[in-house]
């Protein structure tokens, strides 16, 4: 059940960090409040997740879903630039997580 949390807490990193984008500066009410709301959620779910998982596959799992989907979504819905080298860092990330996960198995 940690592992749902915990990914459902990286899913919630990409929400806070996309609604401060469209907060422009925390200036506009509804994405300032959906920051805030996300923010909190996310880090809710982080700390329950660490109870009972090691905190440097989760903390990986969770930087590395927040960073993920932030990169897409800001591809598709902001027009962030897409090139060989964006879609090899994404691709990178997504290696490492992995490779911390495999690592951990042993243990």
């Amino acid at each position: 059940m940690a592992w749902v949390i915990l990914i459902v807490s990286g899913l919630l990193e990409a929400g806070w960090a996309l609604s401060l984008k469209a907060s422009d500066g925390l200036s506009k009410l509804w994405p300032s409040v959906a920051f805030v709301v996300l923010l909190v959620a996310s880090m809710a779910g982080l700390m329950v997740a660490l109870k009972t998982l090691p905190v440097g596959p989760a903390y990986a799992v969770w930087v590395g879903i927040g960073a993920v989907v932030t990169a897409v979504v800001g591809m598709i819905a902001f027009k962030d630039p897409v090139n060989a080298l964006t879609i090899g860092s994404i691709v990178l990330i997504i290696a490492g997580v992995v490779g911390l996960q495999v690592a951990g198995a042993g243990h």
